[in-house]
């Protein structure tokens, strides 16, 4: 089992180095393009991203393979950069197995308040960028959804809860109640992805009756 499901959180981080090996910062995400000059015009105009960087080349250093490319980056307010590959050497890509695989696969950029949000909505709109939102999830996030030249789903959002990246304890139970379903799902045969979401809930409830008892 993940050390991080069997590990409580002081234990965790008392077993990493003591130089607390931790990413600073992303430096960049990266996806493929097929139009480049769509893509620049995007980030660029549609998203007040400056192009901070390009690689031009006919090798991947990674991989020792031949395959040429431009490399281009888009830079962030916090100095991350968003990132396209183009080749002429590659075909489309194929259709994803599932729609929702397509709904999944996201990149979120966040923004300082929810009348930004509502900025980038009217912003979006004037340009003719088909969008959805804002979305409220449950009091946690407010979001637009749109996409780029390229199909890749793209969210704006605010965090409406301060505290959303700091639930370590209860991000840890949930995924050891997450793993734990799976395991009962397939010791009994079930088929029902929804009964799995069902026995989360159930666990959770149970938690959290427990925790009310004890004070």
């Amino acid at each position: 089992m993940s050390s991080i499901i069997a590990e409580p959180a002081a234990s965790a981080a008392e077993n990493r180095p003591a130089a607390r090996l931790i990413p600073k910062m992303l430096n960049h995400a990266a996806f493929v393009t097929h139009d480049a000059a769509a893509t620049a015009d995007f980030y660029t105009r549609i998203m007040g991203m400056e192009i901070a960087h390009t690689v031009v080349d006919d090798f991947i250093p990674s991989t020792e393979t031949k395959f040429p490319f431009i490399h281009l980056f888009f830079r962030m307010g916090d100095g991350s950069t968003v990132a396209f590959f183009e080749s002429p050497m590659l075909p489309p890509p194929a259709k994803s197995s599932h729609p929702v695989y397509d709904i999944f696969n996201h990149f979120a950029f966040q923004v300082n308040s929810r009348e930004e949000v509502e900025q980038w909505k009217a912003w979006l709109d004037k340009n003719g960028v088909a969008s959805r939102g804002p979305v409220d999830h449950d009091g946690q996030f407010l979001s637009v959804y749109f996409h780029d030249p390229s199909g890749i789903r793209l969210e704006v959002t605010m965090p409406t809860d301060p505290k959303w990246n700091r639930y370590t304890d209860e991000a840890r139970r949930d995924l050891k109640y997450w793993v734990d379903a799976k395991e009962r799902a397939k010791r009994e045969g079930s088929t029902d992805a929804g009964a799995i979401v069902g026995w989360v809930r159930e666990a959770r409830a149970a938690y959290k009756n427990q925790s009310a008892g004890g004070h």
